[in-house]
């Protein structure tokens, strides 16, 4: 059975995580929990964990709109709890770094 998950955390006024899933069976076959900052007039990635080009990595961006990309070398599946129990931990960090200026 194919099932779809999108939600949002409201993790500050100016700051909201947005999270999707997609699993088959009990695998997770796609995902993607992304960290935004309302910066001017726009949303803006702070920081993405996902699978978009077939592996696990973690893309972090600053003001400039510049992006560093990290390989992780997990399973989609575990990818995806390390990235929820991240964010939980460290999005106000990120989020200061990002508005410094700094990569998250």
């Amino acid at each position: 059975m194919n099932r779809e998950v999108r939600y949002e955390i409201i993790r500050a006024e100016d700051t909201r995580e947005r999270h999707y899933h997609k699993t088959e069976g009990n695998n997770v076959i796609y995902y993607s929990v992304q960290l935004e900052v309302f910066v001017g007039d726009s949303w803006r990635v702070v920081i993405r964990f996902d699978c978009a080009h077939g592996y696990a990595h973690i893309d972090r961006y600053n003001l400039m709109g510049e992006r560093l990309k990290a390989k992780l070398d997990l399973e989609f599946k575990d990818a995806l709890t390390a990235a929820e129990e991240n964010m939980e931990q460290k999005w106000k960090l990120y989020r200061q770094r990002f508005m410094k200026g700094e990569f998250p």
